[in-house]
């Protein structure tokens, strides 16, 4: 009798783990609640020693955790603290109607006091920095705190309406709501307690939006300015947009993909550091209406640019830190800035017009910035997507000379993975700060001060 093929033979073995593999979703376990982890939950083992990434949940509780994802024998499950029998000192009732297990995934936190927030944000940002950068937080010149933004320092129980920029799904009946956590579906709300009053006082939830698939609602912190960005359904029709307030109205293009203006601006102005920004429709601008100021102020003061000096502002967006710098280092100095995205290369460049010592390229800062020949420089300001910047990367800023680099981090694990190339390549932190620019949620921001390692030091 002839061998089935080897092919076939491995497509059997995984077709029968596949069939054999028992989905544990739906069961519950009563756990102990162990340490937060990094993505809005906590670590729990059921009793046959199997990882729980709980949500719902705070350090230290006795829960009963019911499975939302896994099988049998994976390496970890997810889950929902349904009941709560044993409950932290740091709990409190979620203010927000739409929290809760099943329900919107927006928020990670809302059953947390404030400060309780903030200190399981600075656990996991330590946790990282140990585990990826081999790093405590003294070696990394920080104190531990996790900064409440200015205004957001607030009692338990409310909550602070900071969110600019708000994306809405739309369910089949046409109303407006938030996506449930790691899920497609939509949970209809009538109120967004973290968003901002410009996006609130626009009255999306109240509207009847059948034929779209999502709203993106805007509100300037820097002005006046409202934007709403539709994405219809294939084939569907925009609506007449009438909201209670005035706001510019754009379509994502159904072929292209591309935003496109309907009427109004298409662009949002914001104010930083004593300018005005505008930022076109879609493109990056910091979430919490404190926090391109707050940033900006941390990566002045940890770089101290001097007169004269030439700086690099890498993933620059519509040149937030590429305006600072070009202040602070005068007629004399030079700020170059990298943007892959086209639309805030043309904003950036129109932001910065009045400074001949700038200068912005377009593309991805590994490609563009070889080509630019550039072989030494005085001060780097990098602000990467969420992913990090990348070993290549580092290795070439490492290589330029700076005697500071500012690192602006939206997420502590990449951060931690590029300190530590940064520390092959012979820089150390100097200092890092950590901002709350996004209460309620698991995230939160980071800027590390970087600086040649010496002898000795």
């Amino acid at each position: 009798m002839q061998a089935e093929p080897k092919k076939t033979q491995a497509g059997n073995a995984r077709a029968g783990a596949a069939e054999e593999a028992v989905s544990l979703v739906g069961r519950e376990y009563e756990v102990e609640v162990g340490p937060v982890a990094h993505g809005g939950h906590c670590i729990a083992r059921t009793d046959e020693g199997q990882v729980l990434f709980v949500r719902h949940a705070l350090p230290g509780e006795k829960v009963v955790a019911r499975v939302t994802e896994g099988e049998e024998g994976a390496r970890f499950l997810r889950a929902d603290a349904v009941t709560v029998l044993d409950p932290s000192k740091d709990r409190v009732e979620a203010p927000c109607p739409y929290a809760g297990p099943g329900r919107c995934g927006g928020c990670d936190w809302q059953h947390a006091k404030p400060g309780a927030q903030r200190r399981l944000k600075g656990e996991v940002i330590a946790e990282q920095l140990k585990r990826l950068a081999g790093l405590t937080p003294e070696e990394a010149g920080w104190d531990g705190t996790v900064m409440p933004a200015e205004g957001d320092k607030l009692p338990a129980g409310e909550v602070p309406a900071w969110r600019t920029r708000v994306q809405y799904a739309v369910d089949a009946d046409g109303n407006a709501g938030l996506r449930r956590h790691r899920s497609h579906e939509v949970e209809p709300i009538e109120h967004c307690m973290i968003a901002a009053p410009g996006v609130s006082e626009l009255g999306i939830e109240e509207r009847d939006w059948s034929g779209m698939a999502s709203i993106e609602a805007i509100a300037a912190s820097g002005s006046q300015d409202r934007q709403v960005i539709l994405a219809p359904k294939p084939g569907a029709r925009l609506p007449i947009v009438e909201l209670d307030k005035p706001v510019s109205v754009m379509r994502i293009g159904e072929k292209d993909g591309g935003v496109h203006r309907v009427h109004g601006r298409p662009f949002v102005r914001e104010r930083a550091d004593g300018r005005t920004y505008r930022v076109g429709s879609g493109g990056f601008w910091q979430v919490h209406p404190k926090a391109a100021e707050t940033l900006m102020l941390a990566v002045m003061q940890g770089l101290t640019p001097r007169k004269g000096e030439t700086a690099l502002d890498l993933y620059c967006g519509v040149g937030l830190f590429a305006g600072a710098l070009a202040d602070r280092v005068g007629e004399k100095g030079a700020v170059l800035g990298i943007e892959s995205g086209k639309r805030a290369v043309e904003d950036a460049r129109h932001n910065l017009a009045a400074f001949d010592r700038v200068r912005i390229e377009q593309g991805k800062v590994e490609s563009v910035l070889p080509r630019t020949g550039i072989t030494e420089v005085d001060l780097i300001v990098l602000d990467p997507p969420r992913a990090g910047a990348g070993k290549a990367t580092v290795r070439h800023l490492a290589g330029l000379g700076a005697r500071r680099i500012a690192y602006v981090a939206c997420d502590p694990a990449a951060l931690a993975r590029d300190l530590g190339y940064f520390r092959d390549g012979g820089y150390r932190v100097r200092t890092l700060r950590a901002f709350d620019l996004f209460p309620m949620t698991h995230h939160v921001e980071c800027v590390a001060i970087l600086e040649p390692i010496t002898k000795g030091s």
